[in-house]
């Protein structure tokens, strides 16, 4: 039987020096390795399924002004991403797998009660944001479990794991673009129901993935607090990670930030688009992102992830400049496209470097703080970009990440160790 992923699962193999028998230990990690390669793949459809029908919602169907639309947005987002610290500690005390077993065995019931809302007429500001809050902390929860997974997979190379398995999340991004893209032609619950699908194949293939009885651990809920502590106190002594956080979260902010809110909006005001047109945007970017995963992982390993890190930061002033000039729908793709090589490299970098500078035992509650900052800056450019379009125009949602991206990269060099950051696998 054809297996899709057996072009990565051999990326994979490629990680390690060693003979693959050493590497592997067994024909069973390979099989499991394939079942974690169908639940990143269909997990990342569906999700990327949400971001879409979401914005499109708010924006397209009920025609919400943007600061409006970037206040729901941050209540949407807020409190599951807060989640992720429990989420990284449960991960830590137990079996990962059972988190994401649950989660996902509830995130594909979401979109089904959403078609019945819709079929009632029940249609509204509220129905749409307890649908998003919803399937938010169901994500925040599972999104530490699925990370810290990873390193039992490629505990090898840790930087060709993380480029790998992000390439395939890119990829996958965009094939659930497209298909939420079509919400238009083949109707909104025809979207929801696919969406539905690929989450309970995503519980499907988790459920193939064995229990690993030495991860399980005695759950103590009065240690809960303490393990969040030990987290969060774990990422302020590491100063390459704490900065590495910082960095990411403040440039999210005007960056991703800028991208998710204002790019409804630059579809839908400024080029008279639709949600097919916003779901080619999407595309286009994240195919960006995706490519970026192949160039970045033939040129690993990088001896100073840290500072190309940097570097990306500053030259994403170029790309937020075009944008801004309100060029021609063709060359804005292109530009997008531009968009999504940096972001995607920089995504690459930031959470290479917190793996690597990690301690094992506190892995899964660093990423959980490494995700609060990727995914916490959105809701927070969401609110400041909302107000920036609907104050000062749509295009001016460009202007205040370009005035960040220069002072992020001027902190990095000046205040930081990030650009002499070497990576301790070379």
């Amino acid at each position: 039987m054809y297996n899709p992923f057996r072009p990565f699962i051999l990326v994979f193999y490629r990680i390690s020096h060693k003979k693959r028998s050493e590497f592997w230990g067994s024909k069973r990690l390979r099989k499991q390795l394939s079942f974690y390669l169908f639940s990143i793949a269909f997990s990342g459809i569906g999700l990327a399924m949400q971001q879409l029908i979401l914005s499109w919602l708010l924006v397209g169907i009920l025609l919400l002004p943007a600061d409006k639309v970037g206040i729901i947005q941050a209540s949407i987002a807020l409190p599951g991403i807060l989640l992720m610290l429990w989420g990284g500690a449960k991960a830590d005390q137990t079996d990962p797998r059972s988190i994401l077993l649950n989660g996902y065995l509830l995130a594909w019931i979401l979109p089904i009660c959403l078609i019945a809302i819709i079929e009632f007429g029940l249609l509204n500001l509220w129905s749409v944001a307890c649908f998003g809050l919803l399937m938010s902390v169901i994500t925040s929860v599972v999104t530490p479990a699925q990370q810290s997974l990873l390193n039992q997979i490629a505990r090898q190379d840790i930087q060709r794991g993380v480029t790998a398995v992000t390439g395939i999340g890119f990829v996958v991004q965009i094939i659930g673009f497209s298909l939420a893209g079509q919400l238009e032609i083949i109707g909104t619950n025809n979207v929801l129901l696919i969406q539905a699908a690929t989450l309970l194949l995503t519980s499907i293939a988790v459920a193939g993935l064995k229990p690993n009885v030495q991860l399980e651990k005695k759950e103590n809920n009065r240690q809960m607090i303490l393990d969040i502590t030990l987290g969060f106190k774990a990422v302020i002594q590491n100063k390459t990670i704490f900065n590495t956080l910082l960095i990411t979260f403040i440039s999210g902010i005007f960056n991703a930030g800028a991208f998710l809110t204002a790019i409804p909006f630059i579809v839908k005001r400024v080029y008279d688009g639709s949600a097919l047109g916003f779901a080619t945007v999407m595309v286009i970017f994240y195919s960006g992102a995706a490519i970026s995963n192949l160039i970045q992982y033939k040129l690993m390993p990088l001896v100073k992830p840290g500072l190309w890190f940097l570097v990306l930061q500053l030259s994403r002033i170029l790309v937020l400049f075009l944008v801004w000039i309100e060029p021609d729908w063709t060359f804005l793709l292109a530009v997008l496209f531009a968009w999504g090589l940096n972001m995607g490299v920089t995504t690459n970098l930031s959470r290479t470097i917190v793996q690597e500078a990690s301690e094992t035992v506190f892995l899964a509650r660093i990423l959980s703080v490494y995700n609060i900052g990727l995914m916490g800056s959105i809701p927070v450019g969401a609110i400041i970009i909302g107000y920036v379009i609907e104050h000062y125009g749509t295009m001016s949602a460009m202007v205040p990440g370009m005035f960040l991206s220069a002072l992020v990269f001027l902190y990095g060099i000046l205040f930081t160790n990030l650009s002499s950051y070497r990576s301790p696998k070379l």
